[in-house]
């Protein structure tokens, strides 16, 4: 079963954290008297940042306060799925959260991005994120029922990878200090995932602290940085959207699947039946019993209605269509990232990040050109 009405739904772990490191720096020590002394007299000659040129005189060492960053992104995380509801021709809809579990599914996503950035003010850099990524995604899933034991067993899975394209657009800012070479960046941005499967853009917001330490090298404002931080991913719960019954199912298989899952819901319905006429009453007054009974014939009835609905559409599958409603979340939302930025110049830099530990990992790659405005 190719499940691309949930893959496109996991697109929104496109998310991006790719502001460059560079900072509004206050020059302290001995050893840069003469530079502190010599910013406090020159003329600062740029319209950005907004009080630049009061801030500059202050002894602080800004940037060039305009950017162009062109970033390759990669990541793979795992998500986790609630509240499964689909529906068949715009009948009614199934609600599977009980029945249907999902296991390890993860998304995994390669992104080109360009990121035009200015500096506001000193401390505050804003920027846009126009981006084009090759998601795929990996979804391991089952139906599930219980018998009169209570026990849940799988009737029916389906494991699928499947590739698409979508486009990227967002916005951002930076508010970051710097002293002596040691700086604090707290990158946050927003970012809509464009996806013809979705009813809407998918949202994402991403939050992510920086403390890094930058060394001098021996030619003038040649430097290494490095740090160390979180990432950290929070996306808009919902997901609706529409496909055709024949982009999401293997049809030379689908139907002996139904049809198998059908007759272990009758099978299993049929033991619980069993297993409660031969309760006494005071057992089927017993609580325990009632639950167990309940939620077994509240599953079978789920599985069943589900699975009849689905061999209905599948006489007409070439023309039938899916409607599906589900919440999603990463695993984790946090995770541990470490990077290092080389200044060839205050112009040029060249970054790399990696991100680990939890349920995602990352990699960015990416180089900066910087110009006065």
């Amino acid at each position: 079963m190719k499940c691309k009405s949930l893959i496109s739904a996991f697109l929104f772990l496109c998310s991006f954290q790719i502001s460059a490191q560079v900072y509004t720096e206050k020059i302290v020590g001995q050893k840069n008297q003469e530079l502190k002394d010599s910013l406090k007299i020159a003329e600062y000659p740029y319209a950005l940042p907004i009080w630049g040129e009061k801030v500059a005189q202050k002894g602080y060492k800004l940037p060039y306060s305009a950017g162009l960053s062109l970033n390759y992104f990669w990541q793979d995380s795992q998500i986790i799925i609630s509240n499964l509801q689909v529906g068949f021709n715009n009948g009614p809809m199934h609600n599977l959260d009980e029945i249907v579990r999902f296991d390890k599914s993860s998304v995994e996503a390669g992104a080109l991005t360009i990121r035009p950035d200015i500096w506001l003010l000193p401390f505050l850099n804003i920027y846009g994120v126009f981006g084009k990524s090759n998601p795929s995604t990996k979804i391991n899933a089952g139906i599930y029922i219980p018998d009169a034991d209570n026990n849940w067993n799988e009737v029916a899975n389906f494991s699928t990878k499947a590739n698409f394209s979508a486009t990227t657009f967002g916005f951002g800012m930076t508010p970051t200090i710097g002293i002596g070479g040691g700086w604090l960046a707290l990158d946050m941005n927003m970012a809509w995932t464009d996806v013809d499967a979705l009813d809407k853009p998918a949202f994402s917001y991403v939050f992510g602290p920086r403390l890094g330490k930058t060394f001098k090298l021996r030619k003038a404002d040649q430097n290494i940085a490095l740090w160390v931080g979180g990432f950290r991913v929070h996306i808009s719960g919902n997901t609706n959207g529409n496909i055709n019954l024949s982009e999401i199912i293997d049809l030379s298989t689908a139907q002996a699947k139904v049809d198998n899952g059908l007759a272990k819901v009758s099978e299993n319905q049929e033991k619980v039946d069993t297993w409660w006429n031969g309760l006494t009453p005071a057992e089927q007054k017993n609580p325990g019993n009632i639950a167990k009974h309940n939620t077994a014939n509240r599953a079978l009835e789920t599985a069943g209605n589900f699975l009849s609905t689905l061999d209905g559409a599948l006489s007409t599958a070439n023309s039938s269509s899916v409607q599906y409603s589900l919440q999603k979340r990463p695993k984790d939302m946090w995770n541990f990232i470490v990077g290092s930025q080389y200044q060839l110049d205050k112009h040029i830099m060249f970054r790399v990040e990696v991100g680990f530990l939890g349920s995602r990992t990352q990699a960015l790659g990416g180089i900066q050109y910087r110009f006065g405005l």
